[in-house]
């Protein structure tokens, strides 16, 4: 097994509330306006919070194919189209085959699935209870439990794609999309697999699960849809919850130089931890990410002084926010303040177990385009969160490592170092 082996990042794909497809969703976090909105069917249920961040509309049986509306729950129609996107940009399929996003460019035995998900099918759940509760047992849907497990998105895209390597599922909560991506790394690196898809997606926007988390107090309660999301402002008091999906291609470095593939950036560095300390919220000063961030600077084997970007988790929830900014400056000292932040949930809303991976791509984004998006919402920063976090309009940086954080419930942590290619 060689362990140093690169890894890079070959294609990617999204399907985000800031927009779908990689240049409208970049184009939105870029904007710095929030997609949250009333939502109908939230409102119509009575929910303490009626506010969320839904993807564009899509039409599942026109996009996906017939029946896929009534035999997939949503989050693995997101999971399909962001995979799509992700191997069409990799070149890995043929476009102009009958079906494009089977995958012809190299060996599919060789080829991995890897995604992240916290929740799995909720709508699914949320619809099939109810019915089973009204109507009674012999009307339980043959579809609830392929429709609802969290592996079913991984076990989808594998079969339109033709992938038949390492298939699974990764469950760290909101950390889940970093995390498979950081599995991913290792599964090439070991030789397992030459090219894995790997990603997050997330579609929980349920009556259910927002009043479960409106319960906890984890959602903002601002009436204004456009100003609820404000990571790092004084004012933040809760999440806005969101839905979405991202995808990358990984593959090792000599793979893709093999095929002809254009390499967007490597996966430089991996670290993960536990806080160990609480079901829901963070240490005060921060110690699990500390040391997911240090593990991850240390894989990548880089100086710190050379990280120029962060994609915070940011989540807009009092705790996050400032346990983070106390994580930063502990691993970084005094280049905290020479480095760029941001946290695209202002825009997006918290993906859940899709944040990782979106907030990933947007990370390689800003490395490429040297153009750090803005904080949506940041009016009043927290004076307790010394940290240069770009607001109003976005920021020009040169960037050669960008770092990406997240944070699940259950105390899961991860975190990511991006390089140049």
């Amino acid at each position: 097994m060689n362990s140093q082996r690169n890894v890079v990042v070959t294609g990617m794909g999204l399907v985000t509330p800031a927009g779908r497809g990689l240049a409208d969703a970049w184009n939105g976090v870029l904007a710095g306006k929030a997609a949250a909105a009333v939502d109908e069917q939230l409102a119509a249920a009575g929910t303490p919070v009626t506010i969320a961040c839904r993807v564009p509309a899509y039409d599942a049986d026109a996009e996906i194919g017939r029946g896929a509306k009534r035999r997939l729950d949503r989050f693995t129609h997101l999971g399909v189209i962001a995979a799509r996107e992700a191997v069409a940009h990799a070149g890995l399929g043929d476009p102009d085959a009958e079906d494009p996003e089977r995958i012809v460019a190299t060996d599919p035995d060789r080829v991995g699935i890897l995604l992240g998900s916290g929740i799995g099918g909720a709508e699914t759940w949320a619809e099939e209870y109810p019915r089973f509760l009204d109507k009674g047992p012999s009307r339980a849907s043959p579809m609830f439990v392929p429709k609802m497990l969290s592996n079913t998105a991984a076990g989808t895209v594998a079969i339109r794609t033709g992938a038949r390597g390492v298939n699974m599922t990764v469950n760290t909560a909101c950390a889940a999309g970093a995390s498979a991506i950081h599995v991913a790394r290792d599964l090439i690196r070991s030789g397992v697999a030459d090219v894995v898809l790997a990603g997050g997606v997330e579609a929980g926007i349920t009556a259910l699960s927002i009043s479960a988390f409106a319960q906890m107090g984890a959602l903002s309660r601002n009436p204004d849809p456009a100003a609820a999301s404000r990571p790092f402002d004084v004012d933040r008091d809760g999440f806005v919850m969101g839905e979405g999906a991202g995808v990358l291609v990984l593959e090792s470095e000599e793979h893709a130089r093999r095929r002809g593939a254009t390499a967007y950036a490597v996966v430089a560095g991996a670290g993960a931890s536990a806080d160990a300390f609480h079901a829901t919220a963070p240490p005060e000063d921060g110690g699990g990410a500390v040391l997911a961030i240090r593990r991850a600077v240390e894989d990548a084997g880089i100086d710190p002084a050379s990280i120029g970007h962060l994609n915070a988790h940011g989540t807009s929830t009092p705790l996050n926010d400032a346990a983070e900014a106390r994580a930063l400056r502990a691993v970084f000292d005094d280049h905290t303040d020479r480095m760029v932040v941001t946290s695209t949930k202002g825009v997006t809303g918290h993906l859940l177990g899709a944040a990782g991976a979106v907030e990933a791509i947007f990370a390689i984004q800003a490395m490429r385009e040297g153009l750090v998006p803005p904080t949506a919402n940041l009016t009043n920063q927290d004076p307790d969160i010394a940290l240069d976090v770009v607001t109003g309009e976005p920021r020009t940086v040169e960037l050669d490592a960008v770092l990406s954080t997240s944070m699940g419930f259950g105390g899961q942590n991860a975190a990511l170092v991006l390089t140049r290619a």
